[in-house]
């Protein structure tokens, strides 16, 4: 899959961050984690998974380095900075689009476990086209509601604008890079998780397999089980729909099976990456 509009922005716009020598050694270890979520690249659930659980490390790290007493004495300094309120402005923009992925998230995991208590009720056609429908009602309603989110987080990214730190010195300079860009990062990460839950009914694109036809032809394989994960939640709604076209009975018996198997693995995927969005939200 195609790196998300999100992540593309963010590593366009990075830049390196080099924070004062004398500071304390934790800030060291600032720029080892910001180098690594710039570099990173989620497409699939379990790499944005990773990804959460690098940026909670992150979080953590930062809220460190707030507490460190050469820190809070600039902070005290700069009460009233411009700089300083639009720091607290982004994280609180932050906070609200990880409680928008946590909602959806939790909207499609009901998604699935309400497909899947229907599933083990069905043993014939009887009411399986209504589920079915319900379900696809539902996954429509989740993917309107992230629809909109991502709209709003490209508006955001294209008019964050910074007020100018010419006047202060290299140390808060550093700190306010760091938090900015950690802001992005979030930013960028949280849409990028988005677009992979909706994709691909909110990602545009040329037709409706053109990002996993471009891996293939790149990697010269089948549609094999990595770009199967990459497409997880298409994956789940194709074999719905094929299961509601089965022509036989043992057509019906193996597409109930497969597609039960899909909503397990999705409802896992899901778990993992509502855990993550939990750990970073009490961050």
């Amino acid at each position: 899959m195609a790196p998300s509009p999100f992540h593309l922005k963010a590593s366009r716009h990075a830049r390196s961050i080099s924070l004062p020598s004398r500071s304390h050694p934790l800030t060291h270890q600032l720029e080892e984690q910001l180098h690594r979520l710039r570099a990173s690249e989620a497409t699939s659930s379990s790499s944005i998974s990773y990804n959460l659980g690098g940026l909670k490390d992150l979080y953590d790290s930062v809220n460190d380095f707030l507490l460190l007493p050469q820190t809070q004495q600039t902070l005290a300094q700069e009460r009233g900075e411009k700089w300083v309120d639009e720091v607290l402005d982004g994280s609180l923009r932050s906070l609200d689009v990880c409680g928008t992925a946590r909602d959806a998230l939790s909207q499609m995991k009901q998604c699935v476990t309400e497909l899947q208590s229907s599933l083990h009720r069905i043993r014939g056609k009887s009411g399986l086209a209504n589920e079915v429908e319900a379900y696809n009602m539902s996954r429509k309603k989740v993917t309107k509601v992230i629809s909109k989110c991502l709209g709003d987080l490209r508006k955001v990214q294209k008019q964050r604008a910074f007020s100018s730190l010419l006047d202060k010195n290299c140390d808060i300079v550093a700190m306010v890079s760091v938090l900015r860009e950690m802001e992005a990062i979030t930013l960028s990460m949280f849409g990028s998780l988005l677009s992979f839950v909706s994709w691909p009914k909110a990602m545009p694109r040329p037709n409706s397999w053109s990002l996993v036809s471009k891996l293939i032809d790149k990697k010269h394989v089948a549609e094999d089980e990595e770009v199967m994960e990459i497409c997880e939640f298409e994956k789940v709604d194709v074999a719905v729909g094929a299961f509601v076209g089965h022509k036989t009975h043992k057509s019906f018996k193996l597409r109930h099976a497969e597609t039960q198997k899909r909503l397990e693995t999705l409802e896992l995927s899901i778990q993992d990456l509502e855990d993550g969005l939990e750990c970073i939200f009490r961050s």
